[in-house]
């Protein structure tokens, strides 16, 4: 399929109905891109099971293939990668292509500055539009030299062959990609770097590069490594994405005698801030059979429909559910009150202005939606059916297809097809387990 092609799919979706069953979602993107970064930069073979097989994680695994690790073909989420070592990688012959990953731009922005060659990183105009200078700037106090597009943006040109020296880093915003592309960088800087964070982040860099035999150090709120380490290949059981679940665990308890469960999901805790808050609310939910597999929490979700009530969302959790904030905004939506965020002005900067598009969306359904410089004030009420520009935002399409369920009339959301970057099936498996929905030419 063309991206022309793509670019033209919309969603239907019906009004009312519940959700029901047991289901899994889509293998963990974050650990996806992870698991073919170290496994490429390891000694030996890795075996991945549950890899995501998105455009996402597939950009990344083409990078990888263009400077020369040899990486199967997925097969139902498997997959074997051949390591290369951390000095192994050779100079691709192209620009790097990472269409509307910012995970596989911003990594790969550390991991190449260490690298003697020289390249390019492209991506696609939502993605060239995204801050890049948050990882430019202090890769630069390490010794990197990277050239930007006007206004620090892709496409990034990292201008190997220039040592790193490790250093320490005290982040001014709570981002996981910022950290982990330092500590990326740090694998191949002279001595040691630090990085510190404001809030926690997601930690899928920390626990996979010890999973890999590469220590990690920790002191006080600080993580690091030190340079010279070497990685080892294993075996990789991606958990399904608690991102991708987020949309099942809203739809089921916004939806008057839903029931579903969730099968075998990341519960990493530092991305279960979505349960939390959801919990907060007045949400329905259960963990079962907690267990570990390959240094990840993991558990099934059960989830059963539930009256929601309005909160103040705690700023402690806002970087645990960063990316689940759309669908938070909907479930605020069929809550009973007013809902307020504060604290989240990183959203402005994710694939679209999450707080203008998604305040957009819900005042098109006749909700009383607020968007403040950084967050939203949301009181609940019916919603409507109506139309929604999701601005080519996979999590802002799918957050409103399961609006739908509360609905009282059709919702039409246009610009759907990069759903398929984060969530490929997402539309079919919903239908399979009760939503009234149905992709189609725009």
């Amino acid at each position: 399929m063309t991206q022309a092609v793509m670019d033209e799919r919309n969603f239907v979706i019906g009004p009312g109905g519940m959700l029901h069953g047991r289901l899994r979602v889509p293998g963990d993107k974050s650990i996806s891109h992870r698991a073919i970064m170290l496994g490429s930069l390891a000694e030996g073979e890795t075996r991945v099971s549950g890899f995501l097989e998105g455009a996402d994680a597939l950009a990344t695994l083409a990078s990888f293939r263009a400077m020369g690790v040899s990486i199967s073909e997925p097969d139902h989420g498997r997959l074997r990668v051949s390591g290369v070592g951390l000095h192994g990688l050779r100079q691709p012959s192209a620009p790097l292509y990472l269409g509307n990953s910012g995970t596989s731009m911003r990594l790969l922005c550390g991991l190449l500055a260490g690298q003697p060659f020289e390249s390019v990183l492209e991506g696609d105009a939502s993605l060239s539009r995204r801050p890049m200078k948050r990882v430019t700037e202090p890769l630069a106090k390490m010794g990197a030299q990277i050239d930007t597009a006007e206004g620090g943006t892709a496409p990034l040109t990292i201008r190997g062959g220039h040592p790193l020296t490790g250093f320490r880093y005290d982040m001014p915003v709570a981002s996981a990609q910022v950290k982990s592309c330092l500590l990326l960088a740090g694998l191949f800087a002279e001595g040691e770097t630090w990085v510190r964070e404001p809030a926690p982040t997601r930690d899928h860099t920390e626990r996979m590069l010890e999973g890999f035999g590469y220590p990690v150090l920790r002191d006080q709120g600080w993580v690091g490594v030190a340079g010279g380490g070497c990685l080892r290949g294993g075996d990789i059981d991606v958990p399904a994405d608690i991102s991708s679940a987020t949309f099942f665990l809203l739809g089921a308890s916004i939806a008057a005698g839903s029931e579903v469960v969730l099968e075998h999901v990341g519960i990493n805790p530092t991305r279960t801030g979505v349960i939390d808050i959801l919990s907060l609310m007045g949400a329905d939910i259960e963990l079962r059979h907690r267990r570990e597999v390959g240094g990840e929490p993991v558990a099934d979700i059960r989830v059963r429909a539930a009256q929601l009530h309005g909160i103040r969302i705690p700023e402690h959790l806002v970087p645990l559910a960063i990316d689940e904030f759309p669908a938070i905004f909907v479930a605020a939506a069929c809550a009973r009150g007013t809902t307020v965020l504060t604290g989240a002005e990183e959203l402005r900067v994710k694939e679209s202005d999450r707080i203008a598009v998604m305040a957009e969306g819900l005042q098109a359904l006749g909700i009383d939606a607020q968007p403040t410089p950084d967050g939203m004030v949301i009181t609940g009420g019916a919603l409507a059916g109506g139309w929604v520009d999701s601005h080519g935002d996979h999590r802002i399409a799918m957050c409103f297809a399961m609006a739908g369920l509360c609905a009282s009339g059709r919702i039409e959301i246009a610009r759907c097809a990069n759903v398929e970057t984060s969530f490929p099936g997402f539309a079919e498996l919903a239908a399979a387990h009760g939503l009234a929905i149905r992709a189609e030419r725009a």
